[in-house]
């Protein structure tokens, strides 16, 4: 089984990375040119509107939307006022929300902040933001203004975890800074984290330096691009080569490793063939497979994906698998194959928030415990931060999934202007019968002459050949003029209507 890292640049439009194991598409990362990511960045920014309601703070670092700070992120140096800027906090020790003090004591309108991206904004929402800030290398984060060494929870050996911590202890740190040792650094040795250690303390030198300097609202550091930023958090060894089609980014690919990982350096290649990168791996076809809300397992059963506003809901249906006589052993196998395949989806199509996933009943307790332990060893996969409740008595696990950004679907497409993302409109009969009520409502009134009807021309066609000797009873009845006027721009659940006196002024309804 070969795992590869697929690298497709389209010059001044989008980046696409895709992670592939064994010729299955299991990770996908899109940006492009006009919405690059704002997450890891940092800015010196400025408060400009205190909230004690929800207890946050809305700063303007820069950007169009203004960023939220709520007080779980607020850095203790910014607790106390100006006598406490030097206060640390140890790594995984933050204070509790109900131990700090209240964010209104704590930041003034106008007052100057270091904040750092967490989340990109979604919808009207603006971008979050954090104090507590991090700089992260290959093998470590560097957390200025905390105190101790952490090491990754996704490494599990106790020998390693000990091993690392023994190594990053005799590193010497930054002033008033900690670090956090990553998954990817298990089996690196000593040199690779000095080495790694000396760029970021490199890196948090200049960022001081712009953060004395700068005026706010001022970006003081930017986030690697799509490719590097991948690069530096996906490629170990287990990744068997590198594939992009652009020669300069190879290039620069090539010389971050050189830097990073010297050994694996010959691993990256240039593709330069005629057809396209991802149409030589199939992955196209991949990425058109998870814009639909249906995905078809191989058993035969299908996951049915639906995103609302508040969560994502994941439905596991049956489908054509059937084993005769046994309805249970039916149900667990797809189930099996269906937990596996959320888990992919989840990573693919980025989803976040809150996800419930329902899966097909099963009577023995057993066979929930197989389906529920091995979504469990899939989403240790995940590289988000994930946390998941046991399956309950009606088949369903609950999950909540880190949102950095807004999920593929999302990001890539609009809602509908016609049925505003329900995926249904409304018949013809049934916009011809509303539109019919608006126009006898506005007759009623004896300032109104004549009524105008602007439609949409699915309506209007109904309303002028089906509806047309209702429409002429309705004009002989009220003795007043009804118009109707087709708009290809008009949705279909739309019913505009202009109202006009004797004189020919228009008459608000």
């Amino acid at each position: 089984m070969s795992k590869e890292m697929l690298i497709n640049i389209s010059e001044g439009e989008e980046s696409r990375v895709a992670i592939v194991y064994d010729n299955v598409l299991e990770e996908l990362y899109i940006e492009r040119a006009g919405t690059a990511s704002l997450v890891g960045n940092m800015y010196k920014a400025r408060v400009v509107n205190v909230e004690p309601a929800i207890q946050a703070v809305f700063i303007d670092f820069g950007v169009t939307k203004n960023g939220f700070l709520h007080i779980s992120d607020l850095h203790p140096r910014y607790c106390g006022g100006q006598n406490q800027k030097t206060t640390e906090e140890n790594i995984g020790r933050r204070k509790s929300v109900t131990s700090r003090p209240l964010i209104q004591k704590c930041l003034k309108r106008g007052q100057d902040i270091i904040v750092q991206v967490i989340k990109e904004g979604i919808n009207t929402k603006g971008p979050t933001l954090t104090s507590y800030l991090s700089l992260p290398g290959k093998y470590m984060v560097l957390m200025p203004w905390m105190n101790n060494i952490g090491v990754s929870q996704k490494i599990e050996d106790e020998e390693e975890r000990k091993r690392l911590r023994e190594l990053a202890g005799d590193l010497k740190l930054p002033k008033n800074a900690g670090l956090i040792i990553r998954t990817a650094a298990s089996s690196a040795t000593k040199r690779d984290l000095q080495n790694d250690l000396s760029y970021l303390t490199r890196l948090w030198e200049a960022i001081s330096k712009r953060m004395e300097r700068e005026k706010a609202p001022a970006e003081l550091y930017r986030e690697s691009d799509l490719v590097l930023r991948t690069v530096r958090d996906i490629f170990d060894g287990q990744i068997s080569k590198i594939v992009c089609d652009s020669e300069s980014v190879t290039r620069q690919i090539c010389d971050f490793i050189s830097i990073v990982q010297p050994r694996l350096k010959n691993r990256v290649v240039y593709y330069d063939g005629k057809a396209p990168l991802f149409h030589k791996y199939n992955i196209e076809k991949e990425i058109e497979r998870i814009q639909t809300s249906r995905v078809e397992l191989k058993c035969g059963g299908s996951l049915i994906i639906e995103q609302t506003e508040a969560m994502v809901t994941i439905d596991v249906n049956s489908g054509k698998y059937r084993k005769p006589d046994n309805a249970e052993q039916t149900a667990l196998k797809i189930n099996l194959e269906a937990a596996k395949e959320i888990i992919r989806q989840l990573k693919l199509r980025d989803l976040g928030g809150l996800i419930v996933c329902d899966f097909i009943d099963m009577r023995d307790a057993k066979n929930r415990h197989a389906v529920e332990k091995t979504f469990r060893d899939e989403l240790k996969t995940d590289r988000a931060r994930t946390r998941a409740l046991k399956m309950s008595a009606f088949g369903l696990i609950e999950l909540t999934r880190q949102r950095l950004r807004p999920s593929l679907q999302s990001s890539t497409t609009y809602r509908c202007p016609h049925c505003r993302g329900t995926g249904t409109i409304k018949s013809s009969e049934a916009q011809a019968a509303e539109i019919l009520r608006n126009i006898r409502m506005a007759l009623s009134r004896d300032e109104i002459s004549r009524v105008e009807a602007v439609i949409s021309t699915t309506a209007a066609e109904f309303l002028l050949n089906r509806r047309r000797a209702m429409l002429a009873t309705l004009e002989q009845e009220s003795g007043k003029q009804i118009l109707i006027h087709a708009d290809f721009s008009v949705p279909s659940y739309s019913c505009q209507l202009i109202c006009y006196d004797e004189r020919g002024s228009v008459v608000k309804i």
